[in-house]
């Protein structure tokens, strides 16, 4: 890609104490990551790639190194970039429409121009006629939509995704994957996906980081040179895979790993 890059993790390290010494979670890990792109950091459990995300993100410091977002050293959490999990985070006393209001209550908008943007975004991900109902009278793909629609209503230059869909069926998990890309192919926002499925990571990214652990590190960036849409039986797309799975028998990851096989 042309544009420059919107991030920079530079020489990053952290480690968290554990039975009264420090354990190394992640060492030296840098990389660029350009302005609209989508990637995804892959990799087994406990390789460190949601304390990397929450140090991208401002939630946690590292111990060394550093993280620029658009030419600032990133020390805590903005708007700028915002997080969004698989466990949806809406409240529940509060309406669909008032959820996605939650992140522009501390913008300088008026009560009239803030239920517009927060509408317009629910329009974007098709809940326009969900915004008087409540989180619970919802599906769970449809909970996510509204998170999807709250992380956007706020125009971040950056959205960090962790296993954003794994909480969903097979069919839901599918389609959130085909909004996602219709609602970044709009607003050109900046994507970093931390998760475990393979297929989910070669359908949606523009590059993949693969981690090894103990403690994390990159082992591998591969880029998805396939246009969109991806067919998942396509040569290609299962050429990708192929690769990862085999980066990951090398590497003995963990039962739980989810190849999606």
């Amino acid at each position: 890609m042309s544009d420059p890059a919107i991030i920079q993790v530079e020489n990053v390290s952290k480690s968290f104490p554990n039975k009264g010494r420090l354990e190394p979670v992640l060492q030296q890990i840098s990389f660029r990551i350009e302005k609209g792109e989508i990637l995804s950091i892959l990799g087994q459990s406990g390789c460190g790639k949601s304390t990397l995300l929450n140090i991208i993100g401002g939630f946690e410091k590292p111990d060394q190194g550093h993280v620029i977002l658009d030419g600032n050293v990133v020390e805590r959490p903005s708007r700028r970039c915002v997080m969004l999990f698989q466990h949806y985070g809406l409240l529940p006393w509060r309406s669909v429409l008032k959820n996605v209001e939650l992140g522009l209550e501390g913008l300088d908008l008026t009560p009239k121009q803030r239920r517009k943007q927060a509408f317009d975004y629910l329009k974007l991900v098709g809940l326009h006629d969900y915004a008087e109902r409540f989180p619970h009278e919802l599906s769970g793909g449809m909970q996510q939509r509204v998170a999807i629609a709250r992380a956007l209503a706020i125009q971040p230059e950056v959205i960090l995704m962790d296993e954003p869909f794994a909480a969903l069926d097979t069919f839901n998990r599918y389609y959130l994957q085909d909004e996602l890309l219709r609602l970044q192919g709009k607003e050109k926002t900046t994507i970093i996906l931390v998760t475990h499925d393979i297929d989910e990571a070669v359908y949606l990214s523009d590059r993949i980081l693969i981690m090894s652990a103990n403690p994390g590190r990159i082992h591998r960036e591969l880029k998805i040179d396939t246009p969109r849409p991806r067919d998942r039986s396509h040569g290609d797309f299962q050429y990708y895979r192929k690769i990862i799975l085999e980066e990951f028998h090398f590497h003995r990851p963990a039962p739980s790993m989810d190849y999606n096989i």
